[in-house]
């Protein structure tokens, strides 16, 4: 596990101050500071899945997601969000519709086409499923969800670099530079697939209230001009996904409502 004493030739060669005390995360350390009088955040990737990320968020270069301002090996000096507004917030206190859209503005920016690539190898979809792959056999809803992501990896539209992990958390209030993507994956795939978790989010608890779900299709649906039954069958297949990550936790209580959320996505489709 990476200590702060891993950082302690960056903060003179980058002009750098402790401006909080570092927490750790699954993938990594971070550390909020000062640079050049800006908030900024010190983030160390401990896991391959996180340092592949940190290079799409370098090559997004601040463009819909959060700026890298420095680097060095696994270790990336990146803008702060400092904002006062919460996108879970919003959504559980009667502005869920706005959210969802901010939510989806972002994920079109993050797709638009740029010069270039990420300096990393990207994962297509395919792999990215493959616990709910290997899951199918033990639940008949485990089952359902990857017949129906088989039929659409095995024929993805527009394609694109994705961010993998969209969720209320992940897009961010910084201030005059508005909302911003941070913590992408290195995966590419179908561009639905980015707004699928929007419907899924297990954070939210409303994810699996029939009104709040169908209201919120609508939303997006609209707001990313995608079509309904190709965004309910990706609904479908990363609910299912979600669940077998769950299981591999031993969280019944999520798994269960990720397959609540499936269940709409059937019933919506008929």
């Amino acid at each position: 596990m990476t200590t702060t004493e891993d950082w302690a030739a960056l903060f003179p060669r980058w002009g750098l101050a402790p401006d909080g005390p570092p927490f750790a995360t699954p993938g990594g350390l971070l550390q909020p500071v000062r640079y050049r009088g800006r908030p900024a955040m010190l983030k160390r990737a401990d896991t391959a899945e996180e340092r592949a990320g940190a290079r799409v968020l370098r090559w997004w270069n601040g463009d819909g997601a959060a700026a890298v301002y420095e680097s060095d090996g696994d270790t990336v000096l990146m803008e702060r969000a400092t904002g006062g507004r919460d996108l879970l917030a919003m959504a559980l206190d009667g502005h869920d519709d706005e959210a969802t859209r901010i939510l989806c503005r972002t994920v079109e920016h993050l797709h638009r086409p740029r010069p270039g690539g990420p300096d990393t190898a990207l994962s297509p979809l395919r792999p990215w499923f493959a616990s709910l792959r290997e899951a199918h056999g033990a639940d008949p809803r485990f089952a359902r969800s990857w017949a129906v992501a088989d039929e659409l990896l095995a024929a993805p539209r527009d394609e694109v670099v994705l961010h993998g992990d969209v969720h209320h958390r992940n897009v961010l209030d910084f201030g005059d530079r508005g909302w911003l993507a941070i913590d992408p994956k290195a995966v590419s795939g179908e561009r639905g697939f980015d707004y699928a978790n929007l419907l899924t989010n297990p954070e939210l608890v409303t994810a699996a209230d029939p009104r709040r779900f169908r209201r919120q299709l609508d939303v997006i649906v609209e707001a990313a001009a995608l079509e309904r039954e190709r965004l309910l069958r990706w609904v479908i297949a990363f609910a299912g996904l979600s669940a077998a990550w769950f299981a591999e936790d031993g969280e019944r209580q999520e798994l269960e409502r990720d397959f609540a959320v499936a269940d709409l996505a059937r019933a919506e489709l008929g």
